[in-house]
């Protein structure tokens, strides 16, 4: 079946006169649509849902098709006294009514709106757009945070349990080739030895959890820059897109990734570990904004460990990047045998330095 074919499956009015491919995500396959009319034209999304990532597609629509109804409506309710207008991705139903298309070859296809006339970037390009990340993941909190979490399917059991990671490392360096790797990389044998001194403090999150100290909520999942949309008139922000991730969890999870990607200019794959910071300027403006949509609904307990999240977060990748080198670079996509070492020596080199910031973090922290 041609993609064309797949494309004239879903419900849109018009002749399909582009598809192309869009986007830099490694996940799903994604491309444009553009369908005409004799008077008007519609954008759209065509995406086929990554089954090795995903291993149960209806359960991510489901809780897309969940999710952005919620949202919609809240936001419907209060529009007239917003500072803008807000946006999600709305599930664009096929013809025959399904919110996907599976082909012969078992592969679910979806089609989603557009969030037109706006941009998302993958590094963040300074304080302001910082602040807008910030509004971003904050309203986003906000507009699911009176949705029980059990509404949703987890799609991605066990993802940022530090703890679990840990474990399969634990695992890992059991065998026989990690123990070769180890033997013969210096730089290898200081990472076991960083991850070793803060063993202590992998379950923080699930400690605080189970103590009832934390409840679970709904999360993104993969609260980066590039899922992030600016508005291309007013520089605000107007989406977060991206929702294959979305299942229940920590906000401190969602909180932490954000702040571990945004703040660190140098980004996961720089060669030049001189280069990793955690940049407080962007941190103190994200904070800004998260607050503002955020402050209302956490709890003296969330606010409370958001610093620890976002330490441990990059903590937790760093571990997962050298956990996936030692078992040969099974999970990660690579470019050659030692990428996921380089990758886990930058993770864990932000983690020192978020550590050295504590003070500022928690000072700008304690303000709301």
């Amino acid at each position: 079946m041609t993609l064309d074919e797949i494309a004239s499956r879903f419900d849109i009015p018009g002749r399909l006169a582009l598809l192309t491919p869009t986007g830099s995500g490694n996940v799903n396959e994604t491309y444009l649509m553009v369908f005409r009319t004799a008077f008007s034209e519609q954008r759209a999304i065509l995406q086929k849902i990554n089954r090795t990532v995903f291993s149960k597609p209806s359960w991510v629509m489901e809780n897309l098709r969940t999710i952005t109804e919620h949202a919609h409506r809240r936001l419907e309710r209060e529009a007239a006294r917003a500072d803008r207008i807000w946006q999600l991705p709305r599930v664009i139903a096929c013809k025959n009514r399904r919110d996907y298309f599976r082909d012969s070859a078992g592969d679910c296809w979806r089609a989603l709106s557009l969030i037109a006339s706006a941009t998302s970037y993958d590094t963040v390009q300074g304080p302001d757009h910082a602040q807008e990340s910030g509004a971003a993941l904050g309203q986003f909190h906000r507009l699911v945070s009176d949705l029980k979490p059990a509404r949703l399917h987890d799609t991605l059991a066990g993802f940022h349990n530090t703890p679990l990671y840990l474990k399969r490392y634990d695992a890992t360096r059991r065998a026989q080739r990690a123990k070769h790797l180890l033997q013969a990389s210096p730089q290898a044998r200081a990472l076991a030895q960083f991850i070793e001194r803060r063993r202590a403090r992998a379950d923080v999150l699930e400690n605080a959890r189970a103590r009832g100290e934390l409840s679970v909520r709904i999360i993104h999942g993969d609260p980066k820059a590039s899922n992030i949309m600016i508005d291309d008139l007013s520089g605000k922000a107007t989406s977060i897109v991206d929702l294959d991730t979305v299942k229940p969890g920590l906000t401190q999870y969602d909180f932490g990734d954000a702040l571990r990607s945004l703040c660190n200019p140098a980004g996961e794959e720089t060669r030049d570990l001189g280069s990793v910071r955690f940049d407080p300027t962007l941190c103190a403006a994200f904070i800004k904004g998260y607050m503002r949509f955020a402050r209302d609904f956490l709890t003296p307990h969330d606010k409370s460990y958001l610093y620890e999240s976002v330490r441990l977060i990059a903590f937790e990748l760093g571990l997962r990047f050298f956990e996936d080198h030692l078992a040969g670079n099974r999970y990660f996509k690579v470019r050659d045998a030692r990428h996921n070492l380089r990758r886990a020596h930058v993770q864990l080199r932000l983690c020192e330095k978020i550590e050295a910031r504590e003070k500022e973090i928690r000072a700008v922290l304690s303000e709301f």
